[in-house]
């Protein structure tokens, strides 16, 4: 329990006081002539029983107390005094002698006895040599300030924290000693008046408060000080006044705003791989705690991505990355732009020497990672005051996790530049213009936070006039990714040349990415894991035929495309979804619709229609509510996309929309029969072959086509069954096609002098500009194109 009760605290006596200690009047001979009642309750006699006896008769029988009482004004002595029921009691006891007064009779008094507890006598004297040591060497400064708020009291700690003789700030208010100052805690008034006055009004004291202000006798600075506030009253309530405890903290304030600004920064900056934007957040978060100006210039070959310059005798060339005053306005920060720095400055000096720079309220520290220099930053503060040595540190470890963001940031602009590179010259540059269909694309690379990503997107020119479609999108995001999409692409397009359908072109695909895991596994020793991005890839591939307007498609994992109608219908086809590629298991199947010419097909990434705040089918929706102005420019409707699924421009994923609108081949562009797998039919398709020419103001061909097709329709007859077919279509070249039941290929080969045949085949790939060989589920297709003659007018434009 606090030895200060709430009644000892409320009373200021001391125990030897004469209002309340225990007092007995003494005559010349020591005999008690007077008898107080805080006496009789403290040793038990009345004043009946003790007036008239000697001194002697309190003390114990044979102790030194016996002894003759001297006068102690100055103090007190322990005594043993004996109780009226026998207990031993230890007095402080203390003795003043009284002015002698000549005439009367009787006993005079000639002494005043004072006497209390010995052990309430030493408490209070501990108490006494507590207040002394609190005014005279205590560190905390205390001053007193009258309800008026005028200081009244000071302690030594507190004048020499004022720094004045004490006759010029005695009875002076307190914001007329700090002027300028402020209470920096939070929740709290600004002001010494108003916290003081609040403190007399409520009686609550005031604990910690952070005081910011400059020394009145030192005004330079700013100091920091840690006060409390309570207020003093007397033993019957009366309020006197406030008391204030300050303790100058300043060095540690000034270490714990360092420290927080060193947490700060490793959480603010280096949050994105931007460069420029890593460069602004150190200028965020030094101005204007530690400076008043920062500049962030860094080497330009670094601000691109590129490795650092070699230092061959002349200083790099910079570029202003960031800069930020204390007197910033909101707005779009300056873009990077060139700097130059005169021989001798600062910036110039640093350049020059590698090293650190300062003068005055100025310093410059260079960028540096791993020993090489990536740029400056510059640190200026409005006032004169330079930077003392915590604050250099201080910089110096802010410049150096700057300089390690800025480094990895750096890297990353270098791999994610390449990685662009990489996927815009693998993703096609142009797309030729197609007969079977009308075109419009966009491809939109991801946000730089997650880096150049794997989608792709192609339209491939098929035998017949029709055209292969595809989508696909690779797994994850970097260099990798984009190698990978360009590995498949290709595959893709060798593979449709191959007039594969859908179906079985996926099947030939997945095995290959599922090869390339198992040598990738081979290699490493492990199951292909995350570096193998070709597994997972997802693809979509359909063929549309212009003559049938029959379009056939099968998915590996992928969305499946939006179509519209010519009469504004939106669905989406029941397409099975077979397995991402490289994982196997399942077989992938084909879907074959027809579309009447001026139908609308999308083909697009999950990228588009799915975001951090939207699901797909969401996306999906937007999208068919944007497709359904299905009769708009391609162009136009692309832009409408990108605008309602991605207002804000690139997002997490890569993002690839193909968009074509069908087209049928006019009636006069096809020509096609029937024959019997007869050798007289070989003639009878010559002769359909020429007229159909010379109908069509091509009997420049005639020559080569009857040549063309009297070798096709020979080898179907010889080696197939079934009826034959024969058809030419005028589109951009002239094609010829023989198809039969047959499912081998015919193949060239070079006959030996004396070979009888072999040669026919051999004699029309000379002839032609290409052909090929086109499976179906009856049979084959051997097809051929020549050019048209260069005079030539041209086909018919396809309907759609």
């Amino acid at each position: 329990m606090n030895a200060w009760n709430a009644a000892e605290s409320a009373d200021f006596r001391g125990p030897l006081d004469v209002t309340r200690a225990a007092t007995a009047v003494l005559d010349a001979q020591d005999r008690i002539i007077g008898w107080s009642p805080a006496a009789q309750r403290l040793l038990g006699y009345t004043p009946e029983e003790i007036l008239g006896h000697s001194l002697e008769s309190l003390l114990p029988a044979g102790s030194a107390a016996a002894q003759p009482l001297q006068d102690t004004l100055s103090g007190s002595e322990a005594h043993t005094v004996r109780h009226r029921d026998g207990r031993i009691l230890h007095m402080a006891v203390t003795i003043c002698p009284l002015a002698e007064v000549s005439g009367g009779g009787g006993a005079r008094p000639a002494r005043v006895l004072v006497a209390a507890e010995l052990d309430d006598h030493r408490m209070w004297e501990s108490r006494q040599a507590m207040l002394h040591g609190l005014a005279t060497q205590s560190p905390v400064g205390l001053g007193i300030y009258d309800t008026e708020l005028r200081l009244t009291w000071a302690n030594t700690a507190y004048v020499r924290e004022i720094g004045l003789a004490s006759d010029e700030f005695l009875g002076v208010r307190a914001d007329e000693l700090y002027p300028d100052g402020e209470f920096v805690t939070e929740g709290y008034p600004r002001t010494l008046d108003a916290v003081m006055h609040q403190v007399l009004e409520t009686g609550e004291p005031i604990l910690d408060l952070h005081f910011v202000g400059q020394q009145p006798s030192d005004p330079g600075p700013d100091h920091v000080w840690s006060c409390s506030y309570y207020r003093l009253q007397d033993a019957h309530g009366r309020v006197l006044g406030v008391c204030e405890d300050a303790f100058d903290i300043s060095g540690r304030y000034q270490a714990q705003r360092r420290l927080n600004l060193l947490v700060e920064a490793g959480a603010r900056i280096g949050t994105t791989l931007d460069m420029t934007l890593t460069a602004r957040e150190i200028t965020e978060v030094v101005v204007p705690d530690f400076a008043s100006m920062v500049t962030v210039d860094l080497l330009r070959s670094v601000l691109h991505g590129g490795e650092p310059e070699a230092a061959d005798g002349t200083l790099p060339a910079l570029v202003r990355a960031a800069t930020r005053t204390a007197e910033h306005t909101p707005g779009p920060p300056a873009g990077p732009h060139r700097i130059e720095y005169p021989p001798g400055s600062l910036q110039y000096r640093s350049l020059s020497s590698g090293g650190m720079v300062r003068e005055e309220g100025t310093m410059v520290v260079p960028l540096r990672a791993g020993g090489t220099l990536l740029g400056l930053v510059t640190f200026v503060r409005g006032a004169p005051s330079g930077f003392d040595k915590e604050e250099i540190e201080l910089a110096d470890e802010l410049v150096i996790r700057t300089a390690v963001c800025l480094d990895n940031a750096r890297r990353f602009t270098r791999e994610h530049t390449a990685a662009l590179t990489l996927q815009r010259t693998l993703l096609p540059q142009h797309l030729p213009d197609q007969s079977a269909v009308d075109q419009a694309y966009r491809y939109l690379p991801s946000d730089d936070r997650a880096g150049v990503g794997g989608d792709w997107f192609d339209v491939i020119g098929l035998s017949g006039t029709r055209v292969g479609l595809v989508v696909g999108d690779v797994v994850g995001h970097g260099l990798q990714a984009a190698a990978t999409m360009g590995r498949l692409r290709t595959t893709v397009r060798a593979l449709a040349r191959l007039d594969l359908s859908p179906d079985e072109l996926l099947s030939r695909l997945d095995d290959l990415v599922g090869q390339t895991a198992e040598e990738q596994a081979a290699v490493v020793g492990t199951d292909a894991g995350p570096d193998d991005v070709a597994t997972g890839v997802t693809c979509l591939y359909a063929v549309y035929d212009p003559v049938s307007r029959r379009c056939t498609m099968a998915r590996a994992g992928h969305l499946p495309p939006a179509v519209v109608d010519a009469e504004g219908g939106l669905y989406f086809p029941d397409l099975p979804a077979g397995p991402p590629l490289g994982l196997g298991g399942l077989p992938f199947e084909s879907l074959e619709i027809e579309l009447p010419a001026g139908s609308l097909i999308a083909l697009f990434t999950n990228g588009l229609v799915e975001g951090r705040d939207r699901d797909v089918d969401e996306g999906l929706e937007i999208l068919g509510r944007v497709l359904s102005d299905h009769r708009r420019p391609l162009d136009e409707l692309c832009i409408h996309v990108l605008a309602e699924l991605l207002p804000d421009g690139p997002a997490v994923d890569d993002s690839a929309l193909l968009l074509v609108r069908t087209r049928e081949l006019d009636a006069r562009q096809v020509a096609a029969w029937e024959l019997p797998a007869e050798p007289a039919a070989v003639g009878k398709a010559r002769e359909l072959a020429t007229g159909q020419l010379r109908e069509w103001d091509l009997e420049e061909l005639s020559y080569t086509t009857e040549l063309v097709v009297s070798e096709l329709v020979t080898n179907a007859v010889r080696h197939a069954a079934g009826p034959l077919h024969l058809r030419l279509l005028r589109d951009r070249t002239l094609l010829t096609e023989v198809s039969d039941t047959g499912h081998t290929s015919p193949h060239l080969r070079h006959s030996a002098s004396d070979d009888e045949g072999g040669r026919g085949l051999f004699i029309v790939a000379q002839l032609v500009q290409r052909w090929g060989t086109r499976y179906t589920p009856y049979g084959k297709t051997i097809w051929t194109e020549q050019a048209f003659p260069p005079h030539y007018p041209g086909a018919p434009r396809p309907a759609g």
